[in-house]
């Protein structure tokens, strides 16, 4: 029991994580309808903006604080996330105002492989790391309960509290914000929100800026987790199967999907990886999201969308 349980929140951990880069992925459509192949993308900037200012301003500035570096690199990465942003809508989506989704697809596919070259030229292609002082020893709980107790990693632990409250406040922006029901006016509908007045060019600088913030923390965990490397940008995209699942324009579908996914993974690979060799935890989640594709695919909350032809 003890087992399962640590196997259980390891889970839990894993999918908090997942749920904040899906987060981003659910901002992004449902301010302009389309799938945003670039947050992969948008993670390995951040992270990468992050381990780079990290190391520079000490050596800029001539201290030598860790929490001062920290703090200096986190504000220059939001401000570096928050002008991506506005470039973006300033030189790409204003231009594509009330085009097809496919055109919207393959313009965020083109803006992935710019962010990655610009990340390559700009903070150099070697792997980083962050250290923002994330606890790193295992926690021992409930060993009144359990022979032995139960093992938490503190560093996973933290990383899911702070996802966690991130999500929950982007939530609650969405829902009880007029900004978040101006976002969702404008996923709707381009040209309606537009002739009520809903300023559509700022709108994309907001969510594409959020997006942005939340591409900054995932970047962050992950990179003071597994270091930054470019594989990172793909390595993101393993959060597509909790927007699949989830629905792509659900925030809490995100947040129950991410979770899904974590503890699906875990759970698997321990009591079903030795039946057919391994590796289940690396393609669990996209044989779930296949499934979901072929018998419910607007997800778990998503919407189901119906033209009049």
């Amino acid at each position: 029991m003890g087992f399962f349980l640590e196997t259980l929140f390891g889970g839990l951990m894993s999918g908090m994580l997942y749920a904040l880069i899906g987060l981003g992925f659910v901002l992004i459509f449902k301010a302009s309808g389309v799938f945003n192949f670039a947050q992969g993308a948008m993670v390995l900037v951040a992270a990468l903006s992050m381990a780079r200012f990290s190391e520079w301003f000490p050596r800029w500035l001539g201290f030598d604080n860790m929490i001062l570096a920290n703090v200096l690199a986190f504000i220059a990465s939001a401000a570096v996330m928050f002008l991506l942003a506005v470039a973006i809508e300033r030189f790409v989506l204003r231009h594509l105002v009330n085009q097809e989704a496919t055109t919207l697809l393959m313009a965020t596919l083109g803006i992935s492989y710019f962010l990655d070259g610009l990340g390559q030229i700009t903070f150099g292609s070697s792997v980083y790391s962050i250290n923002v002082g994330m606890p790193k020893d295992p926690l021992m709980i409930l060993d009144s309960m359990f022979e032995g107790g139960l093992l938490i990693n503190l560093e996973d632990l933290t990383a899911a509290v702070i996802a966690a409250l991130l999500v929950a406040a982007l939530a609650l922006f969405f829902q009880f914000t007029s900004t978040g029901r101006a976002l969702r006016a404008v996923a709707d509908d381009h040209q309606a929100a537009q002739s009520i007045g809903i300023p559509l060019n700022r709108i994309w600088v907001i969510v594409w800026s959020v997006a942005g913030l939340v591409a900054l923390v995932a970047g962050i965990i992950w990179g003071s987790k597994f270091g930054v490397q470019f594989t990172l940008s793909t390595a993101a995209l393993r959060a597509l199967p909790v927007v699949i699942l989830g629905g792509l324009t659900s925030v809490p579908g995100a947040i129950l999907g991410g979770l899904i996914i974590g503890v699906g993974e875990k759970l698997s690979e321990v009591y079903l990886g030795s039946l057919v060799g391994g590796g289940i935890e690396i393609w669990f989640a996209y044989v779930l999201a296949l499934v979901f594709l072929l018998f419910r695919p607007q997800g778990l909350f998503g919407e189901k969308i119906i033209d009049r032809v």
